[in-house]
């Protein structure tokens, strides 16, 4: 028999950077995607999706020629079989979880993860296989296979697990201290617009940062500082000047996370302040948070709650709240008045 479990993420820092070559910081958690698989004598992969009661095969005579979108097994079997990979024994597999779906916890990448190393344990490769590159395929097969607008934050973090900063242009991660107090998460029951909402902001920054690099073609957004944004704003069209303001001082709140969270001890209240500035940026300029998500927010902080952000591209899905121990309580009440479907802890995984 072959398990595995898999984590879902939260980014704490630097959403919508990743695709713009930016770094972000983010975190696996303890909710999971759960695969268990066992050799059956047929040629194929029989799944169950017991979530969703759901059943599906695949053969593995498939040519994989023909794979609809968001099939992420198959397309996870294009890439891995480009690297060799020969499947050859089929498996009865039941995949089940506790990561809300469609709510911003990342459980589709956690999914690919899981199947990838599934995949790999088959071919008997899980010592050989770095967590990297796991991230990596994983990242060609949800992103890059279907030309969809995410970066790899997700991936690579649910891949190599803990707290960690990604230089998303080389891939590189860096390991934090993993201090960020008491973490919840508030599910609030507005449904997300991941591809829309990605979509647009990644067209309307790229846009902003093709206008400075027109006219300044040494231009490097990751060497800017907060100066830039004045130095160069009338260069961007009006409309677009928030998705300049949120490139800039997006990466320069990152950057100044990176800095504390590398301290032995990193100050919670900073941390907090940190993010409550980068959901500033995420709800005005990005547009990426709906009302009722800025409301609920906005009550938690009142009702103690160090900072909160939405989590992941945004248009609706979960909350992360930082909180001190005694506050908790009153912090998930909180959110639970002004709406939230379900409101729970969450540890950082490693």
């Amino acid at each position: 028999m072959i398990e595995i479990k898999v984590p879902a993420r939260i980014c704490f820092y630097g959403d919508h950077q990743d695709y713009l070559g930016l770094p972000v910081i983010a975190g696996t958690i303890d909710r999971f995607i759960n695969l268990r698989a066992t050799q059956n004598p047929n040629r194929e992969y029989l799944l169950k999706l017991l979530d969703l009661n759901e059943e599906t095969s695949i053969s593995l005579d498939d040519d994989l020629k023909a794979i609809r979108p968001d099939d992420y097994f198959r397309s996870v079997m294009s890439v891995l079989k480009q690297q060799g990979f020969q499947f050859d024994k089929g498996y009865d597999i039941e995949i089940s979880g506790n990561i809300p779906v469609n709510a911003g916890l990342s459980s589709s990448s956690a999914l690919v993860v899981a199947w990838i190393r599934f995949l790999v344990a088959t071919q008997g490769k899980s010592e050989e296989i770095s967590d990297y590159q796991i991230g990596r395929w994983a990242y060609e097969a949800e992103v890059l296979f279907f030309d969809q607008p995410g970066g790899l934050m997700d991936q690579y973090t649910i891949a190599q697990k803990g707290l960690i900063y990604i230089d998303t242009k080389s891939g590189e991660s860096t390991r934090l201290n993993a201090h960020l107090g008491k973490l919840l998460v508030a599910e609030s029951g507005v449904p997300k617009k991941t591809l829309e909402v990605l979509k647009n902001a990644r067209v309307y920054q790229q846009r902003t940062i093709d206008a400075v690099t027109k006219a300044h073609p040494e231009f490097k957004l990751e060497h800017a500082t907060v100066e830039d944004y004045e130095k160069y704003v009338e260069l961007v069209p009006e409309e677009l000047q928030g998705y300049w303001y949120a490139a800039i001082y997006n990466y320069h709140i990152t950057l100044e996370a990176k800095k504390e969270l590398l301290k032995p001890s990193p100050d919670v209240q900073v941390l907090g302040d940190l993010m409550n500035q980068h959901q500033i940026i995420l709800q005005n300029e990005i547009k990426n948070t709906p009302l009722k998500m800025v409301e609920m927010m906005d009550a938690a902080r009142d009702a103690g709650a160090i900072g909160t952000k939405i989590i992941g591209s945004g248009g609706g899905g979960c909350m992360v709240a930082m909180v001190p121990d005694d506050m908790e309580e009153k912090v998930i009440q909180t959110f639970l008045s002004k709406g939230a479907k379900a409101v729970y802890a969450v540890e950082l995984t490693s």
